[in-house]
């Protein structure tokens, strides 16, 4: 196993990683702005105001994107188990 095997798995988990969080983050991100936006209008200063619809848009998210990340990452866990030979032979 040498050093380019190594940096090839790890860019490799690190771009999955940004692929697989950015849905989520992305979708936490614009209700909180919405919600921020409500609340500067209104001059509502309440903290639960924010984090309620934060965590219910992430259950959502992760809902509808559960099982394309599941998939997602049995992928990679499949194509990492199997190239245990290559990296040690």
């Amino acid at each position: 196993m040498d050093s380019q095997q190594v940096l090839t798995a790890g860019q490799t988990g690190l771009h999955l990683l940004l692929m697989i969080a950015a849905p989520i983050v992305l979708v936490v991100l614009v209700v909180g702005l919405v919600v921020n936006i409500f609340q500067a209008v209104t001059q509502i200063n309440e903290s639960t105001l924010s984090f309620i619809p934060k965590l219910i848009a992430a259950i959502i998210a992760l809902t509808i994107a559960g099982p394309w990340i599941l998939s997602t990452l049995v992928d990679y866990l499949r194509e990492m188990i199997l190239s245990i030979p290559r990296m040690v032979g």
